[in-house]
């Protein structure tokens, strides 16, 4: 079953930098909705058409998210021809609300918050469906079958690099919000011929650090309140599994300053022209500003460091002259 992601580029950007090493970025904003999360979501909607290949039953997708979860959930229901709802909370913003039906997408908007949302998705919508219909529930960031889905960026990498490369990788940095990205990633290194112990550096904004709060009590913390500028990056949660594999994975974290995130996708605009999310900008700003971090890998100049570009289509071109604004205030 052909899946809807696609095999995006990864490109060396040492030369515009002021890094102590090389610096290699996968550009998953390349992705058809605009981010990574096509990947695992794809492939967990694609995984549940395969199993109801022998039911009688309708698949229906069903997503809270209105960010880069639901674009996903929407790009990809599109691409397999099948039917997708997603609940929205009212602060989602209009174009997002528009880019979601013209994927064919159902809008619902409810509640306040991501939470209000994905409960009366659960606990009404869901809950009242005919018995003939199958529901696929695509969670933003908890699920095994999204992490598997993610894991293919890291194959793809294996696949584009050379081998004297890969041998020269000392790290991957990403951005963390719930901690999908991360054990995807961690799972592809894992399962790779070359990059089995390469240590991940997950990179969360202050205003949401719930990585840093699962790490320091030793257990999944739910933050009381968040509210951080990378909007995408806003979950009150990290899940069970990043908890897991900070404890079994040379997992490295890092908050940073929430101006960062910005400063991140400031400089990947002013880089390549292209827009991506503060969200994205959290791991972009590791080899952009906080460059000093970098030295907890222990780089030379000719190893090499990869950052994945997670994406996002919640930023427009419009912001930014807003965003240097922020930076020069």
């Amino acid at each position: 079953m052909r899946l809807p992601q696609i095999k995006t580029s990864i490109v060396e950007a040492t030369d515009s930098l002021n890094a102590p090493c090389r610096v290699f970025f996968k550009k998953e904003n390349e992705q058809p909705s605009g981010s990574f999360k096509l990947r695992g979501i794809g492939y967990l909607i694609a995984s549940a058409l395969e199993n109801a290949i022998h039911t009688n039953k309708t698949l229906h997708v069903f997503s809270s998210s209105g960010g880069n979860a639901g674009l996903a959930a929407a790009h990809s229901s599109k691409h397999f021809g099948v039917k997708c709802t997603v609940v929205v909370p009212a602060s989602v913003s209009p174009a997002v609300v528009e880019l979601l039906k013209t994927y064919g997408a159902e809008v619902v908007i409810h509640g306040n918050h991501w939470g209000e949302a994905d409960a009366y998705l659960s606990d009404v919508i869901i809950a009242s469906l005919d018995t003939n219909v199958s529901p696929v529930y695509c969670h933003p960031f908890d699920d095994p079958l999204l992490w598997k889905g993610h894991a293919s960026m890291i194959s793809e990498i294996e696949a584009q690099l050379s081998e004297d490369d890969l041998r020269k990788v000392k790290g991957v940095i990403c951005s963390f919000g719930g901690g999908g990205l991360m054990a995807g990633v961690v799972e592809g290194l894992k399962a790779s011929n070359h990059l089995q112990k390469v240590p991940v550096l997950a990179v969360e904004g202050s205003g949401a650090a719930s990585f840093d709060a699962a790490i320091n009590k030793g257990e999944v913390v739910r933050l009381a309140s968040v509210n951080p500028l990378a909007t995408s990056l806003a979950s009150p949660y990290a899940c069970q599994k990043s908890v897991d594999l900070y404890n079994s994975y040379p997992v490295l974290n890092c908050v940073i300053d929430e101006l960062d995130t910005v400063e991140g996708t400031v400089f990947f605009y002013d880089t390549f022209a292209e827009v991506v999310e503060p969200a994205c900008g959290a791991a972009i700003s590791m080899v952009s500003k906080n460059i000093k971090e970098l030295e907890r890998f222990a780089v030379s100049p000719d190893d090499i460091i990869i950052v994945i570009v997670c994406g996002g289509l919640v930023t427009r071109e419009s912001d930014i002259p807003s965003y240097r604004h922020m930076l020069q205030a």
